[in-house]
C-alpha cells in the first residue's frame, strides 16, 4: 500500500527541513517539500497529494490563496496552515477559507504528527466508503459551480465538471478510448433575439453555435433532463453524422432567457451505455443554481452600473471600463479611444419643450449613439447632456470616422416635441486616443474632454486631441 504523500510549502527553507525532518521521522509518510505556492500548483498537477502543509504567509500565493486554487484538484488535498504571526482572527479566517487545522510556529513535534495523523485518518475513513466519497466529491463541485457569478466562467468550468464526471462513468470503457473522446458538449444561453452565449468542449466554435441553434426550440419546451437520440432529430442527423445521443439539461431564468447544458455521446460510442445520470443531474442543479445566482447578480450590477434614462451605462462605469481596456491594450499591444459628446444648447430643448420632452430627446440620442459603434464599443451618459464612448481596438484615425457619424447622425436627426412637431439638434465631440495621446485613465478622460471643449466655440464639430496639443 503507497504511503500517504505530504507536500511541504513554505518559503523559508528552515521550516521546509524542519517539518520534513519531524515527519520523516518513522518513515510513515512520502514526504516533498517546495518554496512557493506556485510551485506547488505546478507539483499538483503532476501528482496526487493527501495532505499540504503550507506557511499562511507567502509571496505572490498564499496559503489562503493555495486552498482556493485547489478546489479545483481530483481529488482535492487537505491543506494544514501554519505562521509565525497568529491572531484569532487569521486563525478563524484559515478555517473559514477551508483549511483542515492551523499550527503555530515552531510547531511542536508531537502536536505536528498528531494533526497530521487525524487529518490522514479522516481521509482514511472518507475513502474507505466509496459512495460516500463520491457524494463528497460532487458536493466540492457542485459548491465550487453554484458560487461562480460570471455567466461564461460558470458555463466553461460546467462543462469541464460534467464531461470530467461523464468520464469517471466510463469505467473500463475509458481505458478503450482516447483522451480526447471521453465526450463533447456545449452550454448556451439564448434569449428573444437567438443565442447570446455560448461555451464549448470538444467542438468548434461554428459547429456549436450550429449545434445550439438546432436545439433551441426544443430546449425552450423542456422542464427536465432529456436524452435526446439524434435520429429522432433528421435536422441534427443529417448534419452530424457522429452524433448518436445527447444529455440535455435545460435552464431557464425569470427575464425569458433560457439555454441548456448538453453533453454529446463520445466518438464511436453510445452515451447511455455509462451515463452516470445521478450524479449529472446533482451538478446540473447546482449549475442552475450558480446561473440564477449569475442573472440575479448582473442585475443587480446593470441596476448599478446603468442610466435608467438612456439604458446606456453610468459614469461610474466608465472608469472601471477603461481600466479594464488599458490593462487589455497594454497586453495585447492594442490602441483604443474614448469619445465625448456634448449636446449642443440643450438646454433650449427643456426651455422651449419641457423636461419630458428633453428627457425623451436624450433617450433617442441614446439609440442614436448605439447606431454609430459596433457592438463591442460602450456607450456611456456621462451626465446631463453629455455621453461617451469607448471604441475598443480603435486608433486616431477610425475614432475620427466614428465622431464624424455620430456628429452627422444626431444633426440629420428629427427629434420629436409632440403634436407631429419635431426639432433639430447638434452636437460637439471630442476624442483622444489611448497610448498616442495618453498613457494614464485620468489623462484620456481629461483630453477628450478638452478637445469636445475645444469645439464648442463653433459647435457641432469633432476635434481630436491632437489639435489642442497643435494650439
Amino acid at each position: 500500500m503507497p504511503k500517504p504523500k505530504i507536500l511541504i510549502v513554505d518559503d523559508e527553507v528552515f521550516f521546509r527541513r524542519l517539518f520534513t525532518e519531524i515527519l520523516s521521522e518513522d518513515d510513515l509518510y512520502s514526504i516533498e517539500a517546495v518554496d512557493s505556492g506556485k510551485q506547488a500548483l505546478d507539483y499538483l498537477a503532476r501528482e496526487q497529494v493527501d495532505v499540504i502543509l503550507a506557511d499562511m504567509v507567502m509571496p505572490e500565493i498564499c496559503g489562503l490563496e493555495l486552498i482556493r486554487r485547489t478546489r479545483s484538484f481530483d481529488p482535492t488535498p487537505d491543506i494544514i496552515l501554519a505562521t509565525s504571526n497568529a491572531t484569532v482572527e487569521s486563525a478563524v479566517q484559515a478555517l473559514k477559507s477551508g483549511a483542515r487545522d492551523y499550527l503555530l510556529k515552531p510547531c511542536n513535534p508531537e502536536q505536528l504528527r498528531h494533526t497530521i495523523n487525524t487529518c490522514l485518518e479522516q481521509r482514511r475513513l472518507i475513502a474507505e466508503n466509496s459512495l460516500l466519497q463520491s457524494q463528497i466529491r460532487l458536493y466540492k463541485k457542485g459548491q465550487h459551480l453554484s458560487g461562480q457569478l460570471d455567466v461564461a466562467s460558470l458555463f466553461q468550468e460546467s462543462l469541464n465538471a460534467l464531461l470530467s464526471e461523464l468520464k469517471q462513468g466510463l469505467g473500463e470503457l475509458k481505458q478503450e478510448l482516447n483522451e480526447q473522446d471521453h465526450g463533447r458538449g456545449l452550454a448556451f444561453l439564448a434569449n428573444h433575439n437567438g443565442i447570446s452565449h455560448i461555451e464549448t468542449n470538444g467542438f468548434d466554435d461554428d459547429q456549436a453555435k450550429q449545434l445550439a441553434q438546432l436545439l433551441l426550440n426544443r430546449t425552450l419546451e423542456m422542464d427536465q433532463t432529456v436524452i435526446l437520440r439524434a435520429e429522432d432529430c433528421p435536422e441534427i442527423a443529417e448534419q452530424y453524422s457522429d452524433l448518436t445521443s445527447l444529455w440535455i439539461f435545460p435552464m431557464k431564468t425569470e427575464n425569458q432567457e433560457h439555454g441548456a447544458l448538453v453533453l454529446c455521446n463520445p466518438r464511436d460510442s453510445e452515451l447511455s451505455e455509462f451515463l452516470p445520470q445521478q450524479n449529472l443531474i446533482f451538478l446540473a442543479e447546482q449549475v442552475a443554481l450558480g446561473f440564477r445566482n449569475a442573472c440575479q447578480y448582473q442585475g443587480a450590477r446593470e441596476l448599478i452600473y446603468t442610466d435608467d434614462l438612456t439604458g446606456l451605462y453610468n459614469h461610474r462605469y466608465l472608469n472601471i471600463a477603461i481600466e479594464q481596456e488599458i490593462h487589455r491594450s497594454e497586453r495585447y499591444g492594442l490602441e483604443f479611444s474614448l469619445a465625448f459628446i456634448d449636446l449642443d444648447l440643450f438646454k433650449n430643448i427643456n426651455d422651449e419643450h419641457g423636461h419630458l420632452v428633453g428627457s425623451e430627446v436624450l433617450h433617442l440620442v441614446g439609440g442614436l449613439l448605439r447606431e454609430c459603434v459596433r457592438d463591442a464599443d460602450m456607450l456611456f451618459r456621462y451626465g446631463g447632456d453629455e455621453f461617451t464612448a469607448l471604441l475598443v481596438e480603435t486608433d486616431t484615425r477610425g475614432a475620427k470616422i466614428v465622431a464624424e457619424r455620430i456628429r452627422s447622425g444626431i444633426e440629420n436627426f428629427d427629434f420629436p416635441t409632440g403634436q407631429g412637431n419635431t426639432c433639430r439638434l447638434t452636437a460637439t465631440v471630442g476624442h483622444a486616443t489611448y497610448p498616442i495621446h495618453a498613457t494614464t485613465k485620468n489623462e484620456l478622460i481629461d483630453l477628450a474632454d478638452k478637445a469636445m471643449y475645444l469645439g464648442k466655440s463653433d459647435r457641432n464639430i469633432a476635434k481630436s486631441a491632437s489639435e489642442i496639443r497643435n494650439k
